[in-house]
């Protein structure tokens, strides 16, 4: 895939020093901030607790800072916390491993893939790195290490020079194969309580154990021979991941210090993993509680002492109100949110080929205040979410929309329910095939398809992100299921450097003829002042199968009309201009040449199947002419 005009190093960057100095100025905590970190221990561990150690956290955060030059720290000051991200923000999400050529370490082939051969992004995801022993690098072995099968650190700090990056901080729990869980086997008394652990699985009542909130079917206890007997581990996820007791502060201690290691080590953004979970509360369903909010916000009091310009994103793959509920006021909790609901939406939309439930979700999304954004993805390496969507869609279209998709040849993930039994929580599937059919069709009606379906990400407010197989429209990879057992393999394998060049190269593959489309639609998008994720949307009155949007740039000075239609079937309209975008007069195409005029505030479009429009006025600053 040919590099893109859009890439750029990072400007202005500076990385932290690998060794403290001491001889530069301490940081010094305003009381503001101290009063805050004693509020959020307090709330979590009362009074006593929180006077003796907040002076250990207070430890932790002069140390980070004693890591920055003094060009760090006069970069950091100067910068506006509230202005994280831009129109020109666009994240790529991958494993490091992703992508090979034979030769150097999988890092290093990542960054030569992103320099020379693909979209460059201004953000680059990669997902744990660190070792680990199972879940694809989520039952992490070492926070602190890189996996040696990937690189090294120095494959980190090369890549941290050239884009801004987003680290996982893998919160909830650690591998059963870590040293500090096999401390805790053996007895070690700092350990004894770093864990969840009962002598008894009778300890978690049935009437407990039916209300905890589950994305798996296994069991919420492990049992684990420990020096002392067989000991029952809390084990959300897996019995490999075993979760951390934050009811023990030294255990959130050592967290903020991962965390603030990796801002040290590059990370931009820190992506707070299954951040819902973390509290754990038998006799509730244990998530959202008011201590995990209450750990979000401390975590965004100790960043903005420490580190500002680095933001939080957290990951709660849940109804949308419970996920959105992570933005707190606005400026206390998360920067960014995932749109979870956004993925299923758009499914609707197409297996409907009906864009009014859509729309009309869009027109309420609005982030609390101008330092947040949603991160707006499609596809992500687990699969497409589908609780994001319980409190939207009614259970008939759930349904509907898990059908579509096993009828295009997806996977499906269930969890528990409160009370017994099961239910659909994720659907495995590549977004090339679950927006696809099988057979049966052309492929140039499938390519349309996608692009329109990729389309709406870009243009909905938020920051857009893509993972590596929905940038190459990878098809499912069903034989990994069959070798693995595990479902989310069909959306993880690796791909080979020199194969992707040759598909991008070559006019008749799928990669040849999708790569120039959509990045024309992502080049298009980061110059366009109107698609910035803190100016105005407005979802406007079409036709069932369009949605149609109207971007304003935060300072006015730039509109933009994004139309695509979600059907195979032609959609000619009149579009009722708003009185913020009438009487621009003539408005022309930046997707394809090609101009309308507007009559009376009206605008007469004719849209082909999935075709997507992005108009903006002629002579405005901007567009074309």
């Amino acid at each position: 895939m040919p590099n893109s005009a859009i890439h750029k190093s990072v400007p202005h960057k500076i990385l932290y020093d690998q060794r403290p100095n001491y001889t530069r100025p301490a940081l010094e905590l305003s009381d503001q901030v101290g009063r805050d970190l004693l509020g959020h221990l307090t709330f979590l561990y009362g009074q006593s607790a929180a006077q003796a150690f907040l002076p250990e956290l207070e430890r932790i955060m002069k140390v980070h800072h004693a890591f920055k030059s003094q060009d760090l720290r006069d970069l950091l000051e100067a910068r506006d916390p509230g202005r994280l991200f831009s129109e020109k923000d666009m994240i790529l999400i991958t494993y490091g491993d992703m992508i090979s050529d034979g030769q150097g370490t999988p890092l290093a082939v990542l960054a030569k893939a992103c320099d020379e051969h693909m979209l460059a992004p201004d953000i680059l995801h990669i997902l744990p790195f660190f070792p680990y022993s199972s879940d694809r690098g989520f039952s992490v072995v070492d926070f602190t290490k890189v996996d040696p099968r990937l690189g090294s650190w120095e494959d980190i700090h090369r890549l941290a020079g050239r884009y801004r990056l987003m680290f996982d901080g893998v919160l909830n729990h650690i591998s059963a194969h870590s040293d500090a869980f096999h401390e805790f086997l053996d007895g070690n008394p700092d350990l004894q309580d770093f864990f969840i652990a009962y002598t008894s699985p009778d300890e978690l009542t049935p009437d407990q154990r039916s209300k905890i909130f589950r994305p798996r079917v296994s069991d919420i206890l492990t049992p684990f021979m420990t020096i002392n007997g067989v000991r029952y581990l809390w084990t959300t996820f897996s019995p490999d991941q075993i979760d951390l007791n934050y009811r023990n502060p030294k255990v959130l201690l050592s967290v903020v210090e991962a965390l603030l290691f990796y801002i040290r080590q590059g990370a931009d953004l820190l992506r707070l993993d299954a951040v819902t979970y973390i509290w754990a509360e038998p006799g509730t369903e244990c998530i959202h509680l008011a201590q995990t909010h209450e750990i979000v916000k401390l975590l965004r009091t100790v960043v903005a002492a420490v580190a500002p310009g680095v933001a939080l994103v957290t990951e709660t793959n849940v109804p949308h109100a419970d996920n959105v509920s992570y933005f707190g006021s606005g400026y206390d909790e998360a920067h960014m949110v995932y749109n979870f609901a956004l993925p299923p939406m758009v499914l609707h939309a197409v297996y409907r080929q009906d864009a009014s439930r859509l729309a009309a979700w869009a027109a309420e999304l609005e982030p609390p205040s101008d330092a947040t954004a949603f991160f707006n993805i499609l596809d992500t390496h687990d699969g497409i979410g589908l609780m994001g969507v319980k409190d939207i869609l009614p259970p008939e279209e759930m349904d509907f929309i898990v059908q579509s998709a096993q009828a295009n040849g997806a996977l499906i993930s269930m969890k528990t329910v409160e009370g017994g039994g099961e239910e659909p929580y994720e659907i495995n599937s590549t977004w090339w095939s679950a927006i696809n059919p099988n057979e049966g069709e052309s492929h140039t009606l499938q390519l349309d398809r996608f692009v329109a379906s990729r389309a709406v990400a870009l243009a909905l407010k938020g920051v857009p992100g893509v993972y590596l197989h929905g940038a190459l429209g990878s098809s499912s990879d069903l034989e990994a299921y069959q070798r693995t057992g595990h479902k989310r393999d069909v959306n993880r394998g690796s791909v080979n450097l020199a194969v992707l060049e040759a598909e991008s190269n070559d006019p008749s593959s799928r990669l040849g003829r999708l790569a120039p489309r959509l990045s024309h639609l992502q080049v298009t998008r980061v110059s366009q002042k109107a698609f910035h994720p803190q100016g105005r949307q407005k979802v406007l009155k079409a036709p069932e199968a369009v949605l149609a949007l109207l971007r304003i740039s935060p300072d006015g000075d730039e509109r933009l009309l994004s139309l695509i239609n979600l059907s195979a079937s032609q959609a000619a309209f009149s579009l009722e201009l708003p009185a913020e975008a009438a009487g621009a007069g003539t408005w022309r195409d930046l997707v394809q040449p090609g101009a309308t005029r507007e009559k009376n505030g009206v605008l007469d479009l004719e849209l082909k199947p999935y075709q997507v429009m992005w108009l903006r006025p002629q002579g405005e600053a901007g567009a074309p002419e």
